[in-house]
C-alpha cells in the first residue's frame, strides 16, 4: 500500500496539472511521499477494476518522493532515495499504430528537455537503446543517469500505457558506483541546483507532448533525434535475451523506421526489437569488456 505521509518537497502539483491540462484536459497529478512503485500503482489500479470506473482510465501523472520497490526492465531494482531521485509514472489511454519505439520517444523527450539541442554543440545527454539515459563524459562514453519503463494494460477495446521515468538528481547516498556496469551519474553534475521538483517541472510537459506525437506519427520521426544522442552507433555490441544468454552480436547502426536497433553482422543486417545491449571492447588479452567512463565537466541545462 502507498505510504500516507505527506510529501516534504515543493512539487507545485496544481501548477503542473494546469500545464499538462492544455494537452490532456482530464489529466490528474498525484504526489505522494512514498510507495513501492509508481508504475505498479497505476498498473494495478487499472487491472483491479478492468476500467469499470471512469477514474481508472483517467490520464494520470503520479510522482513519489521515494520508491521502495522501483524497478527497470526485466524486473531489475531501481535505487531511489528521497530528494536524490525523481521517480514518476505517466498513464494514459493510447492507440498508436505501433508500440515499437515508445520508450525511445519517452527517453528522447526527457533528454531534449534537460539538454536542448544546439547547432554545432555536442550533446551532454545520450540515449542507450532501448531505454537508458546517460550523462556523456566523452562522445559515446558516459554513465547511467536514468531509465524508462513502458508497460501497457488492456482496458476493454483500448489500452492504457504506463510510462515510468527514473532519474538520479543528486548522488545517491551509500551507493557504490562499482555496482553499476557503466558507472552512475546524477543531474547535480551538470546543475548543482538541481532538485526533483524542478526536474519534473522541466520534463513532464515535453514527455506528454512526445508521447502524443508518437501516437499520431509512430516511430518514423525518432531516427534523427535519436541519432544525435545514440551512444551505441558504430560500436561492437552484444545482445542478451531475457534469460541472460547472448542472442546476437554485431555493430550497432542506429534505428530502422520501426524503432528497432539495426545490427550489422557478417551475414547482413538484423533488426533487434528487444533485449539488453552491452558494448563490447577488446581488452589486452584479446577478449572483450565494457569501456570505463571518462571524466569531464559539463554545463548546466536550462529548464
Amino acid at each position: 500500500m502507498p505510504d500516507v505521509a505527506r510529501p516534504a518537497l515543493p512539487w507545485r502539483a496544481e501548477a503542473l496539472r494546469s500545464s499538462l491540462a492544455s494537452l490532456v484536459p482530464a489529466i490528474a497529478v498525484e504526489v505522494i511521499a512514498r510507495t513501492g512503485s509508481t508504475n505498479d500503482d497505476l498498473v494495478e489500479r487499472v487491472r483491479g477494476t478492468a476500467g469499470r470506473r471512469r477514474d481508472d482510465v483517467q490520464p494520470t501523472l503520479r510522482v513519489a518522493e521515494q520508491q521502495t520497490r522501483g524497478r527497470g526492465r526485466q524486473g531489475r531494482a531501481w535505487v531511489s532515495a528521497p530528494g536524490a531521485s525523481l521517480a514518476f509514472s505517466l498513464a494514459l489511454p493510447l492507440a498508436p499504430a505501433s508500440w515499437s519505439g515508445l520508450s525511445l520517444a519517452a527517453g528522447l523527450a526527457v533528454a531534449d528537455a534537460l539538454d536542448p539541442p544546439h547547432a554545432g554543440a555536442a550533446p551532454r545527454l545520450g540515449l542507450k537503446w532501448p531505454n537508458d539515459l546517460w550523462l556523456l563524459d566523452a562522445p559515446r562514453r558516459g554513465r547511467k543517469l536514468g531509465g524508462i519503463l513502458v508497460e501497457t494494460v488492456p482496458v476493454g477495446p483500448q489500452r492504457m500505457v504506463v510510462i515510468g521515468v527514473g532519474l538520479n538528481v543528486l548522488p545517491l547516498p551509500g551507493t557504490d558506483t562499482a555496482d553499476f556496469s557503466q558507472g552512475c551519474a546524477s543531474l547535480a553534475e551538470i546543475d548543482p541546483d538541481a532538485s526533483a521538483p524542478a526536474v519534473l517541472a522541466c520534463v513532464a510537459r515535453p514527455l506528454l507532448q512526445h508521447v502524443l506525437a508518437f501516437a499520431a506519427e509512430g516511430p518514423a520521426g525518432l531516427a534523427a533525434g535519436f541519432a544525435r544522442r545514440d551512444v551505441l552507433v558504430g560500436q561492437p555490441v552484444v545482445v542478451l535475451g531475457a534469460d541472460g544468454q547472448v542472442v546476437a552480436e554485431g555493430v550497432a547502426e542506429g534505428l530502422d523506421a520501426a524503432g528497432a536497433l539495426r545490427l550489422r553482422r557478417a551475414d547482413g543486417m538484423q533488426a533487434i526489437v528487444s533485449g539488453e545491449v552491452s558494448v563490447r571492447q577488446p581488452d589486452a588479452g584479446g577478449g572483450s569488456s565494457a569501456s570505463p567512463p571518462a571524466t569531464g565537466r559539463l554545463e548546466a541545462p536550462r529548464c
